[in-house]
């Protein structure tokens, strides 16, 4: 059985045939025919063919340049024939052109590229029985619609892969600057069918690369062109996942460390990076992709991610809203001191000046007060000792005298700096004593002023703030450490009872009160009425409270968020070297520290806590720069009302006698007048209680605890 001789197989012999004697012939007798130049060319184009050939995206590279090695051989022969003087040793040159014949005869690529998918009749093959009938599902014959050569490299990527999730490469669009990347646009090989199925890894084995550098994205529909879920977008990104790696920008390091779903950020998206070269602070404005999310922020995942050293002292997050502000300095931006000045503390039109400063250069303004609400304005302050309570109350009260009010402080122990302030105030007192007389005093000067007429009507009126008309001054009454004077043995229930009253009626009487100390609880003294009252008409201020925990505490209640209270260290200090090898070779840490007294956070009027370092006041100066001239006072009407009612005096003089507590009778040996005059049964006296039975005595929670510690006692 033989088989049949293909017409192109016997056309290709022929030409090899009747080519050889000319390769032979021709460069020795017609050197400069244009038969040499022909040959010449021929093989210049075969060379091009094996360059194209042997390009790394070119399938069936071997195939190819053996399809154009003999236009290349030939010319070699001819050229070589040319070189040779007659026919060369021993007819080298005719062996030459009968051997690149004969080779031409046994390989033949051509006809053998033509012949791959040509399978030809048989000369005396029986005829062929006809095949039981199959189902053949056929692949759709896509049509050639001039794709580019990237296309169709890109194509036979995808069909050597198998058509990944039966899907089909409409254009494989490069990217600019990148020799690997590009976009592939691939739509469902069934019309109206969805692509399913097609992962990242498929993709990028098709290709042979990471499936981290893969992303595939929905195509929205375009003029001229479907989209949905029959279309896909394929992003194969090599080169430039590769220099993000490398080098990422910030806006490409923030996505991948901060904004991920483990970053210190998750959800967000960077919006604005800059650097203030000056102050030496970089900011990192973002914000939450969804807007119907709350910025959750680890800053120290977010220093981490951002390649920043994890100080509390130079790096701040401000949070306003689902956007969010990163901030971080070369050197810790409180650490530097702001001295108080008159202009500064001079208050405007509406009864605000500049308190201090934010780590963003930004003044903080307080009040004096409350201009929106027409009233007076209290005050809560609160600290441990030595965070910069009493230097708070300078500048406050220095603000306040400046705007004609009348000023009294109290503490519970004499210091130096509380008997400086009393040099530019109204009065001042060192001892539980003192404070009780003074809440005492303001109490009843409620009653005074309701009653004062005022000139241009005769009548009494509410106290408003800036008002020429109005007869007396605003009252601010300040008791340092009232925690500790709220818990005196002998005085505590009476500064807690009236500083209680205080709070909830001195308002609409031009009072305001201030009091400071190192806890805001009620069992400290601060009963629920007063944290409501102090919180809702003043600006909290809170200095280091021990520890970032404490300091939340303590502002729970006057912010939306307490968690967003920022974070005031023991001291600012920058981290220097690694802990790691200092502690391998034995070296103690450096004490750079910086106190951080004067910082503190203030709870603004939207309940956002801001952290700034209040104005500094040297006390070892002359602080007349800073207080009016003259000392403000109450008028004389309120000065004779109060004599009247026994309440004005020096209030450092022992306690009178029935001053608190009414007078033992006379046939009580000297046990039971000592007991009243130690706050034991007779407490209640102080607070207008004429019975003398305990049963009677006992009007309220405190009074009852007070009754079972004395039983506990006896």
């Amino acid at each position: 059985m033989s088989t049949s001789t293909p017409r192109s197989v016997v056309l290709e012999r022929l030409a090899y045939t009747l080519t050889a004697p000319v390769l032979a012939v021709a460069p020795n007798l017609y050197p400069d025919s244009p038969v040499n130049t022909v040959v010449q060319l021929a093989g210049a184009a075969g060379i091009g063919g094996w360059a194209l050939a042997a390009r790394p995206e070119t399938t069936g590279a071997g195939r190819k340049i053996l399809r154009w090695s003999p236009l290349v051989l030939a010319a070699a022969i001819d050229t070589a024939a040319g070189h040779t003087t007659g026919f060369g040793p021993y007819g080298l040159d005719g062996l030459l052109a009968a051997a690149w014949a004969a080779t031409g005869w046994m390989v033949m690529p051509f006809s053998r590229h033509t012949r791959r998918s040509h399978r030809p009749a048989l000369a005396a093959a029986p005829a062929p029985q006809p095949a039981p009938v199959e189902t053949v599902v056929e692949e759709p014959v896509l049509p050639d619609d001039g794709a580019d050569l990237l296309t169709r490299s890109a194509r036979l990527m995808w069909e050597r892969a198998g058509n990944p999730a039966r899907t089909h490469i409409v254009t494989a669009t490069p990217h600019p600057g990148a020799q690997h990347d590009l976009t592939l646009l691939l739509r469902a090989s069934e019309p109206g069918r969805p692509i399913t199925g097609l992962t990242e890894a498929a993709a990028a084995a098709a290709f042979g690369i990471p499936e981290t550098d893969v992303t595939c994205a929905p195509v929205a529909r375009q003029h001229g062109r479907q989209g949905g879920p029959g279309w896909l977008e394929v992003h194969l990104t090599p080169d430039a996942n590769a220099r993000r790696r490398k080098t990422p920008t910030p806006q490409e390091r923030w996505t991948d460390k901060v904004g991920g779903p483990k970053g210190g950020a998750p959800g967000s998206e960077l919006v604005h990076h800059t650097r203030d070269q000056e102050r030496g602070v970089t900011f990192y404005r973002a914000k939450m992709a969804d807007p119907t999310e709350s910025p959750r922020i680890d800053l120290a995942k977010v220093c981490r991610g951002l390649g920043l050293p994890e100080d509390d002292s130079c790096v701040f997050v401000l949070i306003d809203g689902t956007e969010f502000l990163i901030s971080a300095f070369d050197q810790p931006p409180l650490s530097q001191i702001f001295a108080a000045t008159r202009e500064l503390l001079t208050p405007d039109a509406k009864g605000m000046y500049v308190c201090g400063y934010t780590i963003t250069g930004q003044p903080v303004k307080n009040m004096v007060y409350q201009h929106d609400k027409n009233a007076a304005a209290h005050g809560l302050i609160l600290g441990v000792s030595r965070s910069g309570k009493t230097q708070f109350f300078a500048i406050n009260m220095a603000a306040q005298s400046l705007d004609g009010q009348v000023v009294w402080l109290s503490t519970v122990r004499k210091d130096e700096k509380t008997s400086v302030l009393g040099k530019y105030i109204d009065r001042q007192g060192s001892n539980a004593l003192w404070m009780a007389r003074s809440l005492r005093a303001a109490k009843a000067l409620c009653e005074i002023r309701a009653d004062m007429p005022w000139p241009h009507d005769g009548q009494p009126h509410d106290y408003k703030p800036g008002d020429p008309r109005c007869p007396y001054r605003q009252l601010n009454v300040y008791g340092d450490e009232f925690m500790t004077a709220a818990q005196d043995p002998l005085y505590g229930e009476f500064i807690q009872t009236d500083g209680d009253d205080l709070t909830v009626t001195g308002l609409k009487y031009g009072i305001g009160f201030n009091p400071a100390g190192q806890s805001p609880f009620a069992h400290n003294g601060f009963s629920t009425e007063m944290k409501d009252n102090l919180r809702q008409n003043s600006r909290p201020t809170i200095f280091n409270m021990g520890s970032p925990s404490a300091t939340r505490k303590a502002a729970e209640g006057t912010m939306e968020n307490a968690y967003d209270v920022p974070t005031i260290p023991a001291r600012y200090s920058r981290t220097e070297g690694s802990a790691i090898e200092r502690a391998m070779r034995g070296e103690a840490d450096p004490e750079n520290g910086v106190s951080t007294g004067g910082v503190a956070v203030i709870v603004l009027d939207n309940g956002r806590a801001v952290l700034m370092r209040s104005l500094y006041a040297d006390f070892d100066t002359d602080l007349s720069e800073l207080f009016p001239d003259e000392v403000n006072r109450l008028t004389d009407h309120e000065i004779a009302e109060l004599e009247k009612r026994g309440l004005w005096f020096d209030w450092n003089e022992p306690v009178r006698p029935g001053e608190f507590w009414p007078e033992p009778d006379e046939d009580e040996d000297g046990e039971g007048r000592s007991r009243r005059r130690s706050g034991g049964s007779g407490k209640g006296g102080g607070r207008g209680s004429k019975g003398s039975g305990r049963s009677e005595q006992i009007a309220s929670p405190r009074q009852a605890l007070e009754a079972i510690r004395s039983l506990t006692d006896a």
